[in-house]
């Protein structure tokens, strides 16, 4: 589904945990991680191997993120897909 927020399209990706419906559920928990561990958007972007703008458009979920970035992230954080996703709370 795609929704007009302050004219721009931003893709809703629907995340079902427990039955409860989630927009974007990893958002949060990305930047929770982030901070946690003491990071600028700069320094994740360059661990991603993208621009520090593409990441803060991630974490603000005007971009959806990509397979690949998700997957660095959880390697890089040493957490489960699951978790970043806010499937589990279980890191």
């Amino acid at each position: 589904m795609f929704t007009k927020v302050n004219s721009k399209y931003i893709y809703y990706v629907n995340i079902y945990a427990r039955g409860e419906r989630m927009e974007y559920g990893y958002i949060k928990r990305m930047k929770d991680l982030r901070e946690d561990s003491d990071l600028t958007q700069a320094e994740v972007s360059r661990v991603l191997g993208t621009s520090q703008t593409m990441y803060a458009r991630y974490e603000r979920g005007a971009n959806a993120l990509p397979l690949h970035h998700l997957l660095t992230l959880c390697d890089y954080y040493k957490v489960s897909a699951d978790y970043l996703l806010g499937r589990t709370n279980k890191k």
